[in-house]
């Protein structure tokens, strides 16, 4: 093998390492989705930094989880007093960011 094919596969495997890692990172910084029966499949929404229910059997699919209540719409979560506490607190992971400043982008838990 020439010495340019083995530089490629190394720089190659050096990017596969490091974005593997990063995504692993940023995993770890969103919460975990929640434990409730009414909904078993939970897509994290980094703009908002909410999870929202993603379970099509569910009739609270679609629905944004916040403080242990469901939101009909974006707008009603918004208009939460508890959420607009949230929002303007250190905790917030909206925005696209999550606790260590990487975006998180699209999560999806359960089945």
């Amino acid at each position: 093998m020439g010495k340019t094919k083995k530089v490629m596969i190394g720089v190659s495997s050096t990017a596969l390492t490091l974005n593997l890692a990063g995504c692993g990172a940023n995993s770890a910084d969103v919460p975990p989705p929640p434990d409730d029966q009414s909904c078993q499949d939970w897509e994290w929404d980094s703009d908002d930094g909410v999870w929202e229910c993603d379970d099509n059997d569910s009739s609270y699919h679609g629905f944004y989880y916040f403080g242990g209540r469901y939101y009909k719409s974006k707008s009603s979560l918004l208009k939460s007093s508890d959420y607009k506490s949230y929002k303007s607190s250190a905790s917030y992971l909206g925005g696209g960011k999550t606790s260590s400043g990487f975006g998180s982008g699209s999560k999806s838990y359960g089945g």
